[in-house]
């Protein structure tokens, strides 16, 4: 590695990096042998600024805060955390920019010795796998190494993609693709609009539109990413997402539901354009970067600013949290990796912690790093339960 990468790599971990230099090391990161490098130097000079304490720790978690908070880029956002994602992977940091428990550099140095249960095989991430349900309800598994084609759609087991057309007859035909804990998929619908279901979720559609009418899905439950064709491409055709108490409605634009049947809010983010959200007693336009929480319990609504690539990470393989309680990002891991979360100590619930976790990771490295920060004594893994205490 010569000095200038290497000088790349530091300015990387210091948060100092431009736009300019972070898509010179994203380019550099391409390479496999590269990123070994990478993942090594980060180990090590990790390692040596844990030992040294010579850093400080509250001003770095500060300016990485601010940058993500203040850089109106997209790109510089995505390149950050796209890099983030190998150092994450190298030594899972749950600091120095990548995940801070909030309040872990006040926190004891009491090291308790207690031991690791682990009762059950390896817990692996989830992958690209979904349920497809035709229109006479047959139904398709969908996973990798397993096509699987219609006369309309085409899918290799880790995507499907519908044909463009159009349909004159008066019946629509549905299909319905649903994606179990510890999966996620990705569909192109026939008017060319990308969706992207994250794990737990059931997304309802035609196999192809109506001339002259709505584009109308449903997402049933769950959570998705919508990247909406325009409607200036379908003679004016508005795109309508239905989802239990609400209605979305849209030109052409990129917005995120979460509509997860154990939660009592539905969070519709968006990320561009702008969408009309209708429910049973208010119809609220959102702009970029605002978000809708309905409260299914009582029907208010309110509308928040928010950084949207934390709400849309998931898509890119990394799980992004700020100033999140332990309870909601487990809820969020305990999908992914197919787990049912158990709080012995249910004070470890509201802990907050703020950074990037790499999708790719496994979940006992996560736990480790849990223990390590104090932020729980002891871990628990018993088949299908993880129990933190």
């Amino acid at each position: 590695m010569n000095q200038k990468t290497e000088n790349l790599i530091v300015k990387f971990l210091m948060n100092t990096a431009n736009v300019n230099e972070l898509e010179s090391l994203t380019i550099w990161l391409k390479k496999p042998k590269n990123r070994q490098i990478f993942k090594s130097f980060v180990k090590t000079n990790y390692a040596m600024d844990i030992n040294m304490k010579q850093f400080d720790t509250e001003n770095v978690k500060k300016e990485y805060l601010s940058k993500i908070k203040k850089d109106k880029s997209v790109f510089y956002r995505y390149r950050f955390l796209e890099i983030s994602k190998y150092a994450a992977a190298a030594v899972m940091l749950f600091g120095l920019g990548f995940f801070f428990r909030d309040n872990l550099f006040h926190q004891s140095t009491e090291n308790d010795a207690v031991s690791i249960i682990v009762n059950a095989n390896t817990i692996e991430p989830g992958t690209d796998k979904a349920t497809l349900t035709l229109e006479d309800g047959l139904q398709i598994t969908l996973e990798k190494g397993a096509p699987f084609q219609t006369k309309n759609a085409n899918s290799n087991g880790e995507e499907i993609i519908y044909e463009a057309g159009k349909r004159k007859s008066k019946e629509i035909a549905y299909n319905y693709l649903t994606i179990p804990r510890g999966g996620q998929f990705y569909v192109v619908l026939s008017d060319g609009t990308k969706v992207w279901l994250n794990s737990e979720s059931q997304l309802k559609y035609p196999v192809s539109f109506k001339e002259g009418e709505a584009r109308q899905v449903e997402l049933v439950y769950g959570e998705a990413l919508f990247d909406v064709t325009p409607s200036s491409k379908h003679k004016g055709a508005r795109f309508k997402v239905l989802n239990n108490a609400q209605e979305v409605e849209v030109v052409g634009t990129v917005f995120n539901i979460k509509a997860y049947k154990d939660e009592t809010n539905i969070y519709t983010t968006l990320v561009e354009g702008k969408v009309n959200v209708s429910t049973e007693n208010i119809k609220q336009s959102l702009i970029p970067n605002q978000q809708l929480h309905l409260d299914l319990k009582t029907n208010i609504s309110i509308v928040k600013t928010v950084n949207t690539y934390n709400e849309i990470s998931w898509k890119d393989g990394v799980f992004s949290f700020e100033q999140k309680p332990l309870v909601e990002i487990m809820k969020v891991l305990s999908r992914w990796y197919d787990k049912q979360v158990v709080f012995e100590n249910k004070d470890l619930k509201e802990i907050t912690f703020t950074g990037v976790l790499g999708k790719n990771q496994k979940v006992k490295d996560i736990l480790s790093t849990l223990k390590t920060l104090s932020a729980i004594k002891d871990y628990e893994i018993n088949n299908k339960t993880i129990t933190l205490k």
